[in-house]
């Protein structure tokens, strides 16, 4: 059977994406891991006790889909832009460029890296949530759809930071100023039902608002916002950058000098 060249490329770049950062898994895979596990445990064994049910469930079980979406898309978009601003930096990115590879197949293989980073750690999360409750999945087909779609939101989020990147700070900057404000203040540990009115009409134009409200109801059945706003949310987004993402690597914005 003769495999397309254009395949051959796409397997060979996510090959690479995936193989660094499971080289190097201490780094990329434990750190989250360990950091959301401490969530569990502190809000499952001490804070849980002292709070009142949250509609119907226990304040851990309210706040375990959102560390586990927080925990995808920091790690999906910090994944794909710390790789490509890597390939920037050490000026091996123009041989790609040059090479005859689609640009769909670039993107495609770049983020497919932190997709993949961001579904072991879901799964690894959702696993050890079952030590502090009864894990059970609301809706597995939209729980399966919600991750992949944020995964892959998120990735091109950081595909597209990296292109205008000029040095390492700008690559943490959106993640620590901008992405962990969002989702904090996007309903993780409370529920928006408990802030005035305003705040909860504010609460609206924060886009990880939506992400958190759909992975809690594919989680627990609950949310404040309609499921399918959020999926339309995350597709349009997704396609929106994606464009802006392609528009640029075929102009070699951010990464001819």
């Amino acid at each position: 059977m003769i495999i397309h060249p254009y395949l051959i490329a796409l397997y060979t770049i996510s090959k690479k994406e995936i193989n660094r950062f499971m080289r190097i898994w201490i780094q990329t895979l434990i750190p989250p891991i360990i950091t959301i596990s401490l969530y569990f445990i502190i809000f499952g064994n001490l804070i849980n006790l002292h709070i009142d049910k949250i509609l119907g469930f226990s304040y851990i079980q309210f706040i375990i889909p959102g560390l586990i979406m927080m925990s995808i898309i920091n790690n999906s978009y910090s994944n794909v832009a710390s790789s490509f601003f890597g390939a920037k930096f050490q000026h091996y990115i123009e041989e790609l460029l040059i090479a005859p590879v689609p640009t769909n197949i670039i993107i495609l293989g770049y983020i497919s890296g932190g997709i993949i980073r961001s579904i072991i750690i879901c799964i690894t999360l959702t696993l050890i949530s079952a030590f502090f409750i009864s894990l059970h999945i609301y809706s597995w087909i939209f729980f399966i759809i919600i991750v992949i779609l944020t995964s892959i939101l998120f990735s091109i989020a950081g595909l597209l930071n990296a292109i205008f990147a000029k040095n390492f700070d700008d690559i943490s900057f959106i993640p620590t100023f901008i992405l962990t404000p969002l989702t904090y203040l996007g309903g993780v540990f409370y529920s928006t039902s408990i802030l005035p009115i305003f705040w909860q009409q504010l609460l609206k134009i924060n886009p990880i608002y939506y992400i958190i409200s759909g992975f809690r109801y594919s989680f627990l059945g609950i949310h404040t916002i309609s499921l399918f706003l959020t999926i339309n949310f995350l597709i349009i987004f997704i396609i929106i950058l994606y464009i802006l993402t392609f528009i640029l690597l075929e102009k070699g914005i951010g990464i001819r000098n």
